[in-house]
């Protein structure tokens, strides 16, 4: 036996622990201690029940990942699951911390189970693109019913001890030490007699779902997976457990998980998966580098992202001061804030007292001498470099020595803004995405005398933020805006073409986005938009770029906040005006471009292609650290289908030839200014991030 699973006895119960930190995966190795802890159970006659239980914080949280790009090695789990269900002596699985995915799957092969109350089971699987490929979607059927269990399998999310003990998950909740409850809960099985319990061998209730339940279910799902297979597989499983006997229907699972393993959309949702856990790690940022200690918190702005990243920070647990200019400012921020937090009690998000404790930690001010001993101040004013100077400058003169000084721009140099004070190493660039309380990213943006302490800080603040830090560098819109300009520039050309923004749109939400591009545009306010490109010192001298953003800037029609943009809007419903394709017909007469056909396929292609160019030439100039960074920073920023991977797996994925290919299309039409390919494409398109 290994050193990650050991065997033990107490009285008349073997106990069997798995110690494999820091979440107890299921590798190869700790499968392998199992199978031989089993079989020295099975032998040993004065043993007459064991308990299944995880050293450390957590039971089993599920299988190591980064074995799915390799063969499997025997023992695989089904196998190992299958063991313990044929194990003859009973096996009472002991649960703590978070038991999820093959962790729940090897507990549901236990004959029996008990937990602590505090324990969360679940089944994730599908945001990885694949299924329970363990017996799980065989045997949850037959504990929890047909639409419980699929619904568990379908959303991925955990529930707690409670709601497991009701659907059957789990059989006892155990009250204080887990060890010596578990033991006592066996012990007290082998004293009633209780017969070995084993799932395989149970029915699935079929009367508990009416005759059209799957078709009524799929359809109920369908606008949550589309375009995705993971979810049809999952249900197709659990209509065989319905419909045939358990080792066939087995097979199918079995079949069906590596169809789901093999997948772009798995490859995919695992590269981001990866991608996410090393955005953090920069390679000139080692452990010895000390991080600052952040005790207070000061967000200078009590506008729309001010007052939404002070919620960050509250909601964190840090006391914020809220500066702003002026008293009506200032009342509509905090008011905004408590309205957020009151929604969230409403929805159950928050108790009562945590609301109350998160407005005790808030101070509203109006005297920026109540942010001197900030040791964090988040500037989020107008976007504006005039506006920004000016702050920094008073800050420099107002802040304690060693108070990191971070500004939001979203575009701005984040250099320029650092030269107005005496202290350019402790300034950084910390883009929160909106709305800031919301939006999992932050795009943190290192200056060219940021020190490395502050740099480690702010990455250490993004976790305790429960947001994802990817580092970038500067330059204009560092890679989130910088990346969207050309996809947003490309969209506009097509309008000019004779493209309706609303079939724009269309295309690329069937595809997966979130919103489409003209949609984006009105929701953020197409005169941010506007002043954004207008601060851009390299803006091409191209009379198209962007002109319908221009013009309707010009007529007042700035998104929804004025009921008009690129569409117009009946309260936040989008509804197409023939008057925008008017006005495009007439600008592109004016610019020369003739009306053309275009294809949805050529909507996707264009924009898609135009994010994976200038992903390179980012790379190239080292304003991001890895393409990985770049598919985090779309996928949680811009709404970017998750099961795609981000703009450079997906140009990946499709192929560097046809990449290439739509690229020369679209030079020979519209010149080398915006199509040319960098040499370095294929190096960062071909090597989506995984684990071998």
């Amino acid at each position: 036996m290994n050193n990650l699973v050991t065997y033990a006895r107490d009285g008349g119960i073997a106990v069997i622990t798995i110690d494999n930190p820091p979440v107890n995966a299921l590798g190869h190795a700790t499968r392998l201690g199992i199978c031989e802890a089993l079989e020295q159970f099975a032998a040993d006659h004065d043993a007459q029940a064991a308990v299944l239980i995880c050293a450390g914080r957590t039971f089993c949280a599920g299988a190591d990942i980064s074995e799915f790009n390799a063969p499997p090695e025997d023992p695989w789990l089904p196998a190992v699951v299958q063991k313990i269900e044929d194990a003859p002596k009973r096996v009472v699985a002991a649960i703590h911390g978070t038991v999820l995915g093959g962790g729940l799957e090897l507990a549901l092969g236990c004959h029996f189970r008990c937990a602590v109350a505090s324990a969360k089971f679940g089944f994730p699987e599908i945001t990885l693109g694949l299924l329970p490929g363990a017996s799980g979607t065989q045997r949850l059927p037959r504990l929890a019913g047909i639409e419980k269990a699929l619904d568990l399998m379908i959303s991925g999310k955990p529930m707690d001890a409670a709601q497991a003990r009701q659907i059957h998950i789990i059989d006892e909740i155990v009250e204080g030490d887990l060890r010596r409850g578990a033991i006592g809960y066996a012990s007290r099985i082998v004293a009633e007699r209780a017969p070995v319990r084993r799932i395989s061998k149970m029915s699935v209730d079929r009367t508990a779902v009416p005759p059209d339940f799957f078709d009524r279910y799929r359809e109920r799902i369908a606008r949550q997976s589309r375009n995705q297979i993971a979810q049809e597989q999952i249900v197709r499983c659990v209509e065989a457990a319905v419909q045939l006997p358990y080792r066939q229907a087995l097979k199918l699972e079995g079949r069906l998980f590596e169809k789901c393993k093999k997948s772009v959309q798995s490859r995919a949702l695992r590269h981001l998966f990866f991608a996410e856990r090393e955005a953090g790690k920069v390679p000139d940022l080692g452990r010895e580098v000390a991080t600052r200690e952040i005790r207070k918190v000061a967000v200078i702005g009590a506008g729309t992202m001010g007052s939404g990243i002070a919620m960050c920070f509250l909601n964190a647990g840090w006391p914020v001061v809220l500066v702003e200019s002026d008293r009506v400012g200032l009342d509509r921020g905090v008011a905004a804030i408590r309205k957020n937090f009151e929604t969230a009690v409403q929805k159950g998000r928050m108790s009562r007292d945590e609301h109350e404790s998160c407005m005790n930690r808030l101070i509203g001010s109006l005297d920026y001498a109540d942010i001197g001993d900030a040791d964090l101040v988040v500037e989020a004013v107008f976007e504006d470099m005039k506006v920004k100077k000016q702050v920094f400058a008073k800050l420099d003169a107002l802040c304690r020595p060693g108070a990191i000084l971070a500004t939001n721009t979203s575009t701005l140099d984040v250099d320029e803004i650092a030269a107005v004070t005496s202290r350019p190493r402790d300034v950084i660039g910390l883009h929160f995405f909106a709305p800031a309380n919301v939006m999992p990213l932050i795009e943190i943006v290192r200056g060219g005398k940021t020190a490395t302490d502050v740099i480690a800080t702010a990455l250490a603040l993004a976790r305790r933020l429960r947001k994802i830090g990817t580092l970038v560098r500067v330059c204009f819109g560092f890679v989130a805006n910088r990346m969207f300009i050309p996809y947003i520039r490309e969209a506009q050309l097509m309008i000019l073409e004779g493209a309706a923004p609303e079939r724009i749109d269309q295309a690329m939400v069937e595809w997966g986005m979130a919103m489409g591009p003209n949609a984006v545009l009105d929701l953020s306010g197409l005169d941010v938009f506007h002043r954004f490109l207008g601060a851009w010192k390299d803006r091409p001298h191209d009379p198209s770029f962007c002109r319908m953003l221009t013009v309707l800037c010009e007529r007042g029609r700035l998104g929804q906040k004025t009921g008009a943009g690129f569409y117009n809007y009946d309260g936040r419903n989008a509804v197409p005006d023939p008057e925008v394709a008017a006005v495009a017909a007439r600008e592109a007469a004016a610019l020369g471009i003739r009306p053309r056909r275009i294809t949805d396929r050529e909507i996707v292609r264009r924009l898609t292609v135009s994010l994976a160019l200038e992903g390179a030439r980012v790379l190239d100039e080292g304003i991001a650290l890895r393409s990985g960074d770049i598919d985090v920073i779309f996928a949680n920023g811009f709404g970017f289908p998750r099961y795609r991977g981000g703009p450079m797996f997906y140009a990946g994925s499709v192929g560097l030839a046809r990449i290439e290919a739509a690229a020369a299309r679209y030079r020979k039409r519209y010149g080398d200014r915006y199509w040319t390919p960098p040499e370095s494409l294929a190096r960062h398109t071909l090597r989506p991030l995984t684990k071998s």
